[in-house]
């Protein structure tokens, strides 16, 4: 019921702002300059800490993005170098691949040289052989044939004449034939 005691009393006095929304005087200034002593402190001690700390950040942040660029910098170097290399050695290793294959060639080549050569000196010493051989087999069926005509003749005519005409006789007979 009090309630409706504060409801039913009216009072004739027109109260001011500050009453309506019941601000306290005293308390309003204790609090404005409690306000201000710790802006005052914060301001003295902490932001300066802080700001210090936000510096030094921010300089850890710009430096490790500084490197971190120069190391993407420094990677797409090395990674042109080594593609470059790669390159290089590609082509060096074509350049050997030819260069073995043309020595491979020529090896071949100087072989089959060597090995004709070889089998022609061979071919034309087996072929002298053979001449020398055939010559000495003529001779020797010459000479059989010199003492066959020479029996043959000695059985015809019944005497020997002598060797030397009879050899010169079958000799010169042959020749005739020949």
């Amino acid at each position: 019921m009090e309630i409706l005691g504060q409801f039913a009393t009216t009072e004739t006095t027109n109260p001011s702002l500050i009453e309506v929304l019941g601000i306290d005087w005293m308390m309003l200034t204790f609090q404005i300059v409690a306000f201000l002593i710790t802006v005052f402190l914060l301001s003295k001690f902490v932001y300066p800490w802080l700001m210090k700390s936000v510096d030094e950040r921010q300089h850890k942040i710009e430096s490790g993005a500084k490197a971190a660029a120069e190391a993407q910098e420094a990677a797409d170097h090395t990674e042109k170098r080594i593609v470059k290399l790669l390159n290089k050695a590609r082509i060096e290793a074509d350049e050997i691949v030819a260069s073995a294959k043309a020595e491979s060639t020529a090896t071949i080549a100087a072989a089959e040289e060597s090995s004709k050569k070889r089998a022609d000196q061979i071919i034309a010493a087996a072929q002298r052989e053979i001449d020398s051989e055939i010559l000495l087999a003529k001779k020797a069926i010459q000479n059989e044939m010199v003492e066959l005509v020479a029996l043959a003749t000695e059985k015809v005519v019944g005497k020997v004449v002598s060797d030397k005409i009879d050899n010169k006789l079958i000799t010169d007979s042959i020749k005739e034939a020949k």
